[in-house]
């Protein structure tokens, strides 16, 4: 029995082969013919109005959709979803609503396939007027200076304002864009101009310029002291006398020195100048302490001496 069987398959043995590749093609050409169907996620490709366009689309997008496809057997398990792509043109015209077509579809060149259905079958836009508004730039400082030194006053922007163009509901909110924050770490006497970055509030807004110039000006730290009822003391005469005789004097100095002054060191002065001085005069009152500014309060006194 194997001898037949053996003999069975292996008689006319080339002729057998020859008519299995042949039913092998057969079936092929019969089932590639054949019509299916599939669901591809494809991406969504938007042209979008210019720059200077009136209108500006604030609703999203999806960045894909699916897509129905029938076509043969072949075609269908070629199609590759990175090949096929579905293109709204918004560049021309603003619609609130889009419905999807089959000749939105782009497929590669040569494939023959029949486009039946879109999931979604539409979407809703929305869109706003696009305004222009100048905005305020905020200022920041990060860090601090050498020790013994602060920033003096706010920093100062050039530009003060940037122009922000978008939609009307985003720019019409918009108090202030940010520019970077300005490092003063280790930074001793002096002004400082920097160029700086002006922060983006939304990717749907356009901000210009995109840098101002922002300046910081650093200075000695110091402290305030104030002195009351301190005597006044004529010099360039005997026996003077002032009104009033007792002067307030505000000291403006480095903290260590304002905190080891004492009020017997505080000595406010009028000087006589005159070779021949007679009668009284109004002179101005002064107080020197090295490395601090002194403020009297009044400024001047009347100044009386007997000749």
């Amino acid at each position: 029995m194997w001898e037949r069987l053996r003999n069975a398959l292996t008689e006319n043995l080339n002729l057998k082969l020859l008519s299995f590749a042949f039913a092998l093609v057969l079936y092929s050409l019969v089932h590639g013919g054949q019509d299916a169907r599939r669901s591809v996620v494809v991406d969504l490709e938007v042209s979008l109005p210019p720059e200077n366009a009136d209108r500006v689309l604030v609703g999203s997008i999806p960045p894909s959709i699916r897509i129905f496809v029938r076509g043969s057997n072949q075609t269908i398990d070629n199609l590759r979803a990175s090949s096929v792509s579905v293109q709204i043109d918004l560049a021309s015209k603003q619609p609130s609503h889009v419905v999807f077509e089959p000749k939105m579809v782009r497929l590669p060149e040569g494939v023959n396939v029949e486009v039946e259905q879109f999931d979604p079958p539409s979407i809703d836009l929305r869109w706003e007027q696009r305004v222009v508004r100048d905005v305020p730039i905020q200022l920041s400082v990060v860090g601090t200076p050498a020790d013994g030194f602060v920033v003096k006053g706010s920093l100062v922007a050039e530009p003060k304002t940037a122009k922000v163009r978008g939609p009307q509901s985003d720019v019409m909110v918009l108090q202030f864009v940010r520019a970077d924050a300005f490092d003063v770490r280790g930074l001793t006497e002096g002004s400082y101009p920097r160029q700086l970055a002006i922060e983006r509030p939304s990717p749907r807004l356009k901000v210009e310029p995109m840098s101002a110039i922002v300046t910081a000006e650093i200075t000695r730290e110091v402290s305030e002291r104030v002195f009351q009822k301190l005597p006044i003391s004529v010099v360039g005469v005997p026996k003077g006398k002032t009104t009033p005789g007792e002067v307030d004097v505000r000291l403006v100095c480095p903290p260590d020195i304002v905190r080891s002054l004492r009020p017997e060191q505080i000595v406010p002065q009028v000087e006589v100048t005159s070779k021949e001085p007679s009668g009284s005069q109004s002179l101005p009152v002064q107080v020197r302490i090295d490395r601090c500014d002194a403020y009297v309060t009044p400024k001047d006194a009347v100044t009386r001496w007997a000749p």
